[in-house]
């Protein structure tokens, strides 16, 4: 038998969101000690969550899937049924009966019969104590022998987060050790910073690398894998919170898919709002589009929303982050392009063939982006969306379309009075503007990142404590006709003695990319999720004019060149982007 999946159950150091994992009615408890859960007589309990629900419009038309079965694991007497939803049609019930559980007797299911009502929707299974009860797991699982037995290199890349990615490298060996994988998966821990410190064991191999960024980390994780004759990939953050069930899902996957092409792309949730999805997969068009961006997990419809979804791995636009990215190396034509860090994962999916797939469960949980955006983050953001349409023929735009990506960027710098980001993001585009051999002199962004901080100093994070946190609002500048005002005014730069009448208001790490209160404001204090930091910056009519200027001319010399430029990065491509040239620079 192959497990599909085992049901998960809350932890208290990844998430605690009851409504992700099972919904109950009626006297329950939950173990996080022993990972169980206690029913009372007449209380019930539903998996039809994101964690636990199983996705098996996806199982059914990707993988190998011709038997299908649930076991289920505890003590106590109740009604199980297994239901089958689908979205704008009537659910199934492919099982109802009433069972007794032991420690030494789970109950198993046969629901080989699912595809006779379709297979567009998710299965999930609810359970009826009948007397006390305790559950203390379930898993779907099949006989269907798989089409390959993969052999799965994961590689992570670290930089200075000693204490995450030793924690994530020990949670991966103890994993392996234990599964039914543990011939056929390896870790490797590619540090950049070169400062953690960990042993190596005969499933974790620890490799200290120049620090040439993720693009320069990943790159050399895949080196490693290929030489190592792995059939698959896994690209990992350092810093991701996870659980262990994602590696045994995706290995799942991979073994059971029909085409060899497939790659598994994980979502991304963030720490701030764990009910909250921030991304299933993305679409790169001029910008990047998050899908299910926003979506509440916690709810049933929303769930099988996402899941019923037509996929969208035939996009050529479709890509996944490198938070979570399995993939067959078999696959890879492109290796990553050095862009230090932002946009390698984008161009690496839209350069290869992946048939990529998103699975629900599968999440990495992490910091608020907002958190970490910065002047240099931005810098690096702008490169990677110019060099996108430089260099991949899919999503090929015209020059003044490819040149309104940057002004949108130095649009929303200069209305939020984020001068010193728009001097970082003329950089950028000056630099892209110098031709592909600017990123192969610079992999390591060792200049570059100097340059940038020298340009930072009213948008430094300062202690709350030496910020004046006083708001002050004279009026809605969000709505209607002042909206429309201040963006025809370019947020006031337009405006005499604006600086002097402007509101003032203190804005969260949560609406930091918003303009509900930017609008109409002079001066803007932002404060980080913790609410322990902040900065304030202030409206500048002679920063903003000197920026448009500078703005102007490197329009006109980025159309007039787009051509010519574009010719010299295709040109280049291949080698920025081979195995070869990160063999060389790694040296």
């Amino acid at each position: 038998m192959i497990t599909l999946q085992n049901i998960i159950f809350p932890n208290r150091n990844i998430c605690t969101e009851y409504e992700l994992y099972f919904h109950t009615s009626g006297n329950s408890g939950f173990s996080s000690e022993t990972s169980s859960l206690w029913l009372a007589a007449n209380s019930n309990i539903s998996f039809d969550t994101f964690f636990n629900a199983l996705s098996i419009g996806k199982w059914h038309t990707e993988c190998q899937l011709e038997n299908l079965f649930l076991t289920v694991e505890g003590e106590g007497e109740g009604e199980l049924l297994v239901v089958f939803s689908k979205s704008g049609r009537s659910w199934e019930i492919l099982y109802s009966e009433h069972i007794h559980l032991s420690a030494d007797a789970p109950h198993t299911v046969d629901l080989s019969h699912f595809h006779q009502h379709g297979t567009d929707g998710i299965i999930f299974f609810k359970l009826k104590a009948l007397q006390d009860t305790t559950l203390t797991g379930a898993r779907y699982h099949t006989d269907t022998p798989p089409e390959i037995r993969p052999k799965l290199a994961i590689s992570i890349t670290t930089f200075r987060r000693e204490a995450e990615v030793q924690n994530t490298a020990a949670r991966l060996d103890a994993l392996v050790r234990e599964s039914d994988y543990k011939d056929d998966i390896r870790v490797f821990v590619v540090d950049n910073g070169q400062t953690a410190i960990i042993e190596d064991t005969e499933i974790v191999t620890y490799m200290p690398n120049a620090n040439l960024g993720g693009a320069g980390g990943f790159a050399r994780g895949l080196m490693e894998a290929e030489n190592g004759n792995f059939t698959h990939c896994l690209f990992m953050d350092d810093d991701a919170t996870f659980h262990m069930e994602n590696i045994l899902r995706t290995y799942a996957f991979l073994a059971l898919t029909k085409d060899p092409k497939t790659a598994l792309a994980g979502a991304m949730i963030s720490n701030t709002h764990k009910w909250r999805m921030w991304e299933s997969g993305a679409i790169f068009d001029r910008t990047c589009h998050p899908l299910f961006c926003g979506l509440d997990l916690r709810y049933h419809d929303n769930i099988l929303e996402m899941e019923v979804t037509p996929s969208r791995h035939d996009d050529p636009r479709f890509y996944g982050g490198w938070w979570y990215f399995a993939f067959p190396i078999a696959a890879v034509e492109n290796y990553p392009f050095p862009f230090f860090v932002r946009g390698d994962d984008i161009n690496f999916s839209l350069t290869n063939d992946f048939k990529i797939n998103t699975l629900n469960g599968i999440v990495s949980f992490q910091d608020d982006f907002s958190d970490k955006e910065t002047a240099q983050t931005l810098y690096l953001d702008l490169r990677n969306h110019l060099v996108q349409h430089l260099t991949v023929e899919a999503i090929h735009i015209s020059a003044t379309k490819c040149a309104n990506i940057s002004l949108w960027f130095l649009a929303r710098a200069l209305s939020r009075f984020h001068y010193e980001t728009a001097e970082a993001l003329l950089l950028s585009w000056n630099d892209v503007l110098s031709g592909p051999g600017f990123f192969a002199a610079n992999a390591d962004m060792a200049t570059r990142r100097s340059d940038i901080g020298k340009l930072i100093n009213d948008e430094k994070w300062k202690p709350v404590s030496d910020l004046d946190l006083d708001e002050h609002i004279g009026y809605d500048a969000h709505k209607g006709y002042a909206r429309k005002f201040f963006r025809t005014t370019l947020n006031g730069h337009l405006l005499p003695f604006f600086s002097m009448w402007g509101n003032r208001p203190v804005i969260c790490s949560l609406d930091r990319s918003s303009f509900a209160k930017v609008w109409g404001a002079s001066q803007l204090t932002y404060l980080n999720a913790a609410m322990d930091k902040g900065y304030t910056v202030k409206h500048s009519k002679l920063r903003f004019f000197a920026l448009s200027a500078k703005i102007f001319w490197i329009y006109i010399r980025f159309v007039l060149g787009y051509n010519k430029l574009r010719k010299a990065y295709k040109n280049e491509y291949p080698k920025l982007a081979s195995k070869g040239f990160w063999n060389k620079v790694s040296k």
